[in-house]
């Protein structure tokens, strides 16, 4: 899989592409991820990519001229399955997504900044408008990195047990059982006898158990919404 992220503050993914999981997935050829700086089709001596918002108010907007030559320098080499922006009207990210953009091959996403993207550009290049919840950051590139290693930890090879994102939170509309490791008993508090059986068939009736009780209790909308 191929990921373009177009951004005006690039340096902001450094780390994040040389860390953990996404990192491993990079330098294995699992995934590429390629970061594409706003300010190199900036307009003028000063590349600029902003300006003030037709109409007054405050903050500043970015330009459409820089976003779209930045997005079809991407779109001329390539087709993508899905051009992403992160825009606060948009849909919640949800792991039913995530699943589904694990099978893609080419993902291009393209971060906002400052008040927000000229309109004209997301009506002309957007197929999916994203977002991570009802507050706002200050652009989309933390989005984008969410959205990068969910998708990343879901295609083969990148996380050392692949049955482990399948027993993920949210997958199957649940949020995952309580987990243990050693010491079996800290602070007074003992791992629940079962995990210590060795009687696989009942720990799967335990661990599914759990997750239904944990989820009724702390998020029963998903299983409202399962039932819809």
């Amino acid at each position: 899989m191929r990921i373009d992220i177009i951004t005006c503050v690039p340096k902001i993914f450094d780390r994040f592409l040389t860390e953990s999981i996404i990192g491993k997935a990079i330098k294995n050829q699992i995934v590429s991820i390629h970061i594409h700086d706003i300010r190199n089709y900036g307009i003028g001596k000063y590349r600029q990519i902003d300006d003030s918002p037709y109409g007054g108010g405050a903050g500043m907007i970015l330009m459409p001229e820089p976003l779209a030559l930045s997005i079809e320098s991407c779109t001329k080499q390539r087709k993508y399955d899905e051009v992403i922006f992160f825009l606060p009207e948009g849909n919640k990210i949800e792991q039913s997504y995530v699943n589904r953009a694990s099978q893609f091959e080419n993902i291009l996403m393209v971060c906002g900044h400052y008040k927000g993207i000229d309109q004209r550009i997301v009506d002309l290049y957007a197929t999916q408008i994203l977002s991570i919840g009802d507050f706002i950051v200050t652009g989309g590139e933390i989005p984008a990195m969410l959205l990068s290693d969910a998708i990343t930890r879901l295609i083969p090879g990148a996380i050392g047990n692949e049955q482990s994102a399948l027993e993920d939170s949210f997958q199957d509309n649940l949020l995952s059982p309580p987990v243990y490791t050693r010491p079996p008993l800290f602070n007074e508090l003992a791992v629940p006898k079962v995990l210590l059986s060795g009687d696989h068939k009942k720990i799967s009736e335990w661990r599914m158990e759990q997750a239904y009780k944990k989820t009724s209790q702390l998020r029963p909308d998903l299983l409202d919404s399962e039932e819809g």
